[in-house]
């Protein structure tokens, strides 16, 4: 059973008189920075002069330093950057200016498992990944809870990493929800498989196919809408809140009966079999691979991608559902 940390083990007055920085301030680094500085201690921030997030820090009522200048100050450094411009950017204006025995942090094990960054051997490297976007993430933390988050150490020179860790964790929200200990490659390797096979890739390609389905045998886009993406969430919201045996419990036995024994017909030994395929390419490195390339050829394959996507007839029904009744898709 994996290992969780209860808030009594965690001692977050160890960030007490160590300057915190976030080196990248978008979306996760603006919540994180943001939840420190609630949380009461010292953060500094580290951005390119003059662009959007040292805007943004500046509005947040943050000093926003050049990213050498934030590092050098750092005993506690959060790399809030690019995956696939990780080492670049950290080799250039990072990593150099690094005090020796800094604990270097990242929200995510993708450049390190992948060989992207590889920081200087005398810091220590830990990782901190709240599991949930950063809107999220400050959203809860200001409504008095968090984000459970996961935590691991690539690297310990000082002999008190993971402490330092768990401290931050406790700092930005999770203690609050609770903090699981990983490693960089079993959260690495986790996260893009749930994102390309169930939340980002599987499930809106299933989608997609549904009211597809349906609109090629005549029915009307916005009823096929509402009934295959629409009411989506209706059932997500029940696994999340109830679990998978609690939504079993909480739909009708007709949606029961039909669930079970058409589920099957839908995802089949094919669908796992390309399942455990996604996995490999992943594990191998392949996936990082392309998507590095993807990134340095300037991702225009990939912007080709999104607007195919966005042309695509799910968007028009949902446009014609919301000017029949503005606020359709309000939470």
């Amino acid at each position: 059973m994996a290992r969780f940390f209860k808030r009594s083990e965690i001692d977050e007055s160890l960030l007490k008189e160590k300057t915190i920085a976030i080196l990248g301030y978008g979306n996760q680094g603006r919540a994180q920075a943001l939840n420190l500085r609630d949380s009461g201690h010292e953060v500094v921030i580290g951005a390119r002069t003059g662009g959007e997030g040292a805007k943004q820090a500046i509005k947040d009522g943050f000093m926003a330093l050049r990213l050498s200048e934030a590092a050098s100050a750092a005993d506690v450094a959060m790399l809030s950057l690019p995956d696939t411009e990780m080492g670049e950017i950290a080799g250039a204006h990072i990593d150099p200016f690094l005090k020796r025995g800094a604990l270097v942090l990242l929200s995510h094990g993708f450049a390190i498992r992948f060989g992207v960054y590889e920081p200087r051997a005398d810091v220590s490297v830990g990782l901190v990944a709240p599991k949930g976007a950063g809107w999220k993430l400050r959203a809860n933390f200001e409504a008095g809870s968090g984000l459970a988050g996961m935590v691991a150490i690539h690297r310990d020179v000082t002999g008190n990493s993971l402490a330092l860790v768990l401290a931050y964790a406790s700092a930005i929200g999770c203690a609050r929800v609770g903090i699981m200990e990983t490693t960089f490659d079993e959260e690495t390797v986790t996260d893009l498989f749930g994102e390309q096979a169930v939340l980002c890739g599987g499930l809106p390609e299933m989608l997609k196919s549904a009211f597809g389905t349906l609109v090629a045998a005549g029915y009307q886009p916005e009823v096929a809408y509402i009934e295959c993406l629409h009411e989506a969430k209706l059932i997500l919201d029940l696994i999340y809140a109830k679990g998978m045996a609690g939504m079993r419990d909480s739909i009708s036995e007709t949606a029961l009966y039909g669930g079970l024994t058409e589920g099957p017909n839908v995802v089949t030994d094919a669908t796992r079999e390309a399942m455990a395929a996604m996995l490999k390419r992943i594990q191998s490195g392949e996936f990082a691979e392309n998507w590095i390339a993807e990134a340095k050829a300037g991702k225009s394959r990939m912007k080709k991608m999104v607007q195919t996507e966005r042309s695509h007839g799910v968007n028009t029904a949902l446009d014609n559902l919301l000017k029949a009744m503005p606020g359709f898709n309000k939470l």
